[in-house]
């Protein structure tokens, strides 16, 4: 966990601690009030848009309804019509923001070994362990952050399906799901330079690792400087790949050596995360696609290539023109082969009432191979 905070509130006239559990390092709300199955949702979400945060002592099914009313009540607000897809992109974010920070208002306790004392609250051990840590302290934190916990750990457990694996990943807590398999497809049909070794940059739950050592190739390195995706991707490698043939490093970006082929699927849109999750989306000021770049020359072996698999998205949201990226190429002393297109299937990009719709249902990803000048 992060630097402790507390939770400071009244309750039945005497004044209370606890330790605020926060996976996201959202602040602790500045005042608390104890509520239960009697508040109704208006109070509760107006209560929440003016900064008062909420302490549960209900049953745990009611408080898990009340988020959901609170939801639909953030989710009817109208908002302003963008002037452009960069305004859209960035009102958006506003919005997600301000949706968080509302929905972040109802809050549980966390008693002794993960424990939640209310009442036909379910048994959360796995999922808090996983999320929070299994030494995790009593504490007090947002509901909507338990049920993501929640709703991770059924991912971890069940497992993603990928048809070029034909078999699942299992993503844990924080750790980007592989949900989108057209990324995937382009890595494990495009013909490979060589087949002697590879490093796979940002590994995340190593499925693109785990695809190019399906592939035949001899020494798979997968890098990533998130411990727990470094620990997932382990994990993932020892069901999906031959053991011998890859190996996962707590690093950033490469891995000592060359190969002959490296390849990277970094985060697609230049914007700071704000949850784990989103580092695998947002890459402030591009600097991972920059690092990839511009150490990929001095990582390759002679005749071997990169692979940069990257979503038009940006370009589209007006965050990065295509003319920037053909330029990185150059600045980073590589010369472009080839290109390869695909159009995402995900659900996103039919959902009209997304406000990024129209850059949705036009995007493209591609994978760009690279050489060394």
């Amino acid at each position: 966990m992060h630097s402790r905070q507390y939770l400071c509130w009244t309750e039945n006239g005497a004044e209370q601690r606890a330790v605020w559990r926060s996976l996201s390092k959202a602040p602790a709300p500045g005042k608390t009030v104890v509520v239960d199955d009697r508040v109704s949702a208006d109070s509760a979400f107006r209560m929440a848009s003016q900064g008062t945060a909420m302490l549960w002592r209900g049953d745990f099914p009611n408080a898990r309804q009340l988020l959901q009313a609170m939801t639909r009540r953030v989710d009817r607000r109208r908002r302003k019509p963008a002037s452009s897809p960069t305004d859209a992109f960035h009102r958006h974010r506003q919005a997600q923001a301000q949706r968080a920070r509302i929905l972040g208002m109802l809050l549980v306790p966390f008693g002794p070994d993960h424990t939640i004392p209310l009442l036909r609250a379910p048994d959360v051990w796995h999922a808090c362990s996983e999320a929070y840590g299994a030494d995790a302290e009593p504490g007090v934190g947002p509901l909507r952050e338990l049920l993501g916990a929640i709703s991770a750990h059924e991912w971890h457990r069940k497992g993603v399906p990928v048809p070029a694996l034909e078999g699942r990943v299992h993503p844990r807590y924080g750790v980007f799901s592989p949900s989108r398999s057209e990324y995937v497809d382009l890595v494990a049909q495009l013909p490979l330079p060589s087949r002697r070794s590879a490093f796979d940059i940002g590994t995340g739950t190593g499925v693109l690792a785990a695809v190019l050592a399906r592939r035949g190739v001899g020494t798979v390195v997968a890098t990533d400087d998130s411990p727990r995706a470094a620990e997932c991707a382990r994990e993932n490698l020892a069901r999906l790949a031959p053991a011998q043939r890859t190996q996962v490093l707590e690093t950033p970006l490469f891995p000592p050596g060359r190969a002959s082929l490296v390849v990277c699927n970094p985060p697609w849109i230049p914007a700071k995360p704000t949850t784990p999750l989103e580092h695998a989306i947002y890459d402030p000021e591009h600097r991972m696609l920059h690092g990839f770049l511009n150490g990929l020359a001095a990582h390759l072996e002679p005749g071997g290539e990169g692979w940069l698999v990257l979503s038009d998205l940006a370009e589209r949201l007006g965050l990065r023109s295509r003319a920037e990226l053909l330029a990185a190429f150059d600045t980073a002393g590589l010369r472009l082969l080839d290109r390869h297109d695909t159009s995402p299937a995900h659900p996103r990009s039919a959902d009209t009432s997304d406000p990024l719709h129209a850059a949705r249902a036009a995007e493209v990803t591609s994978l760009w191979r690279l050489a060394a000048d």
